[in-house]
């Protein structure tokens, strides 16, 4: 076999595995947005794992990338995507850039991404990442974003990491119409929303499955009745 066969049927086995996730994982947690779905075959999941786990990169699990992080698996990914119906030119704010991958996902919805990471390492490799995939529209900070984020609002917020409660500080960077996904509680239950703004002082939440997620680091803990 040429090395140019091998490469070949490299390739190949990846495509396979990327239509399985697709198809086997993807479809059948309700995500059915062509859109989405189409990203996930031009946005590389392989690239953005850690090289050691390469081989994991389409399987249902939540990848580590060191420090406590960890990826989340591809049906999450995806079905965050399609619940934010995210439009070009809407500003993301990502409090938990991990990887890269969801920064590249939102950032190739046509969306300009300011994420935030509060590990110093983990922010480096998105970043090298984020630049070998060619992605723009991204704004990468280190720092502790697990109560808000500067004083900029946007269209779209997304949490990486659960939250025991959402601090209010969210609530008041969203623009008219704005959305956030958070994972909200402590276990053993936690819930997926989605908070959407109605109308000045009125935001509708809406819960979107129940799961499981590892906190973001300093989340706001909820304040306990003492007798």
């Amino acid at each position: 076999m040429t090395p140019r066969t091998q490469i070949s049927v490299i390739g190949m086995d990846i495509e396979q595995a990327r239509c399985n996730m697709v198809e086997q994982q993807i479809r059948t947690w309700e995500v059915l947005d062509p859109d989405v779905l189409d990203l996930l075959f031009v946005v590389r999941r392989e690239d953005f794992v850690p090289a050691a786990c390469r081989l994991l990169a389409f399987a249902d699990l939540e990848i580590p990338l060191g420090s406590g992080a960890k990826m989340w698996s591809p049906r999450m990914e995806a079905r965050v995507l399609q619940e934010l119906r995210l439009v070009p030119g809407e500003s993301v704010l990502e409090i938990g850039t991990g990887s890269g991958y969801l920064t590249a996902l939102l950032a190739s919805r046509g969306a300009r991404v300011t994420s935030v990471e509060i590990d110093p390492q983990l922010a480096a490799d998105a970043k090298a990442r984020l630049a070998r995939a060619g992605t723009g529209s991204v704004e990468l900070e280190v720092g502790d974003g697990a109560r808000g984020w500067g004083s900029a609002t946007y269209d779209a917020i997304v949490l990486t990491g659960s939250t025991p409660v959402l601090p209010d500080r969210f609530t008041q960077q969203l623009n008219p119409g704005g959305r956030i996904f958070v994972v909200v509680g402590e276990p053993p239950v936690m819930a997926a929303q989605l908070v959407r703004w109605v109308a000045p002082g009125v935001l509708t939440e809406r819960i979107l499955f129940e799961t499981m997620l590892e906190p973001l680091t300093n989340a706001m803990a909820p304040a306990h009745f003492e007798f």
